[in-house]
């Protein structure tokens, strides 16, 4: 069984006493978990930023967003959107509707619009994909659903999306 007063308590504690102790140094050991700072995106220009990631959790709706700058989308709940990125993920219970251009397309749950997957795009068993798609590869799973207006992208197209993509990247 868990005892959740002796896990919050500990907690607390820690919380306690690294704030009491302004003259010993900041190490990891003495600070709690959830004061650690985050790193940097990047030190240098020279370095890569972190991984933009976007998580809409289950029972989250989100209506009429554009994003931009999003490198990983994770759709657990619902969500109309327009978007580029780099990664779609729709969790089981998940509801995409919209137009998304993407490298990779992971489909667990359901999928409503216009979809481009300039690499790869998976159709798990629980996956509903409709619309206008456009694919480079796919893959789809016994059990999956796939309707609509279906095409492949020759090699170019592919390519010039991927181009376009980083040519956005470095004039941002």
């Amino acid at each position: 069984m868990l005892q959740k007063d002796g896990f919050f308590r500990k907690r607390e504690e820690q919380r306690d006493n690294s704030l009491f102790r302004p003259s010993q140094p900041a190490t990891p050991a003495t600070v709690p978990p959830a004061y650690v700072a985050p790193s940097p995106l990047a030190t240098d220009k020279g370095e890569e930023r972190k991984e933009a990631k976007l998580v809409v959790g289950p029972d989250i709706k989100m209506k009429g967003a554009e994003i931009s700058d999003c490198d990983t989308l994770v759709v657990e709940g619902r969500m109309e959107a327009t978007l580029d990125s780099r990664v779609l993920e729709i969790a089981q219970n998940g509801v995409f509707q919209g137009t998304i251009a993407v490298d990779n397309a992971e489909i667990n749950g359901r999928f409503e619009g216009e979809l481009t997957v300039r690499k790869q795009l998976t159709i798990h068993g629980t996956g509903k994909v409709s619309g206008k798609i456009r694919y480079a590869k796919i893959k789809i799973e016994e059990g999956a659903e796939l309707a609509g207006e279906i095409s492949v992208l020759d090699k170019s197209q592919a390519s010039l999306g991927a181009t376009k993509r980083v040519g956005a990247a470095l004039t941002n």
